[in-house]
């Protein structure tokens, strides 16, 4: 029987200090789960592991993809696969720690099979969107699945590209293909013991924690050098490394249209509601994982 840690959690709320614990503990290796620590661009802004925390044991997809190489939780599957099955094999245990729910729902659960994407399509459709307004990319899917349309923000850029990709390949809706059961979970698998944890804690400490953590980003110096090398590669804005928390507002310092502490204090705030969301988001979805009190 091969075992799997997982440990999923709000922004903030101690998951890197209680993975590494575990990792001492277990003879554990830790693997990403978190949607903007995997671009090798983010390590302030998205709290990466210290040099010194990946020192304590091996880490595995931080820091692993390009800005403008975007990933989605069917890709992440399919590189945290591998390893996972590696460190199996070297006789360890692998940790998943992050806050991405997708990502560990992908995992468990498995996907939805869609037929592969055209390579053509698919390029056209990502040069499309980024050359679009995000209205204009809406109107589009709109136009071709308006029930897709319906479902996702006109913002959300890299979800209206997957849903665009499909219904032009497949000529279905990639609702259809959601609706399909399931399929390559680790659930599925007899021969795997899964423990599944989720960090709780008082939402005001949470909150408090995401102020004081951004802020010490920002008076270090380190989060707006980090904007300013991310600014300099000329990335499309509607990419998810340029909407990662703080890199808006922080752009928006550097190019003089805030105050530092207005660019903070709106940073701050995003922070918390996205806390909040991931909250709700674990709360729904993961009812019957072990909560860990922090």
């Amino acid at each position: 029987m091969q075992k799997i840690i997982l440990l999923a959690g709000p922004t903030a709320s101690g998951k890197t200090a209680t993975a590494l614990d575990w990792a001492r503990a277990e003879g554990g290796e830790i693997i990403n789960a978190d949607s903007m620590q995997i671009y090798r661009e983010l390590d302030v802004l998205s709290a990466r592991p210290t040099a010194a925390e990946m020192a304590v044991c091996p880490h595995h997809l931080y820091g692993t993809l390009r800005g403008d190489d975007p990933c989605s939780a069917e890709r992440w599957r399919d590189l945290a696969l591998p390893v996972i099955e590696d460190i199996w094999a070297r006789g360890r245990v692998p940790i998943v720690v992050g806050g991405t729910g997708l990502y560990f729902k992908s995992l468990v659960n498995g996907l939805s099979e869609v037929p592969e994407i055209d390579p053509v399509v698919r390029a056209e459709i990502r040069a499309t969107v980024t050359s679009e307004t995000a209205s204009e990319a809406h109107a589009r899917l709109e136009g071709l699945d308006p029930e897709m349309a319906q479902r996702l923000a006109p913002g959300d850029s890299q979800r209206i590209a997957r849903a665009l990709e499909v219904i032009l390949s497949t000529g279905k809706s990639l609702s259809y293909w959601q609706n399909i059961p399931p399929v390559g979970g680790l659930d599925e698998r007899a021969d795997v013991e899964i423990l599944k944890n989720v960090t709780v804690m008082e939402r005001t400490r949470l909150y408090e924690r995401c102020d004081r953590r951004f802020r010490q980003m920002v008076e270090t110096g380190a989060a707006i050098d980090e904007v300013q090398a991310l600014l300099a590669l000329n990335y499309a804005p509607t990419l998810p490394v340029m909407k990662s928390l703080g890199v808006p507002h922080l752009a928006q310092y550097l190019a003089g249209d805030l105050e530092l502490e207005e660019a903070i204090i709106l940073a701050q705030t995003a922070t918390r509601q996205f806390a909040k969301r991931q909250m709700t988001w674990f709360r729904n979805q993961c009812g019957d994982w072990t909560p860990v009190e922090l």
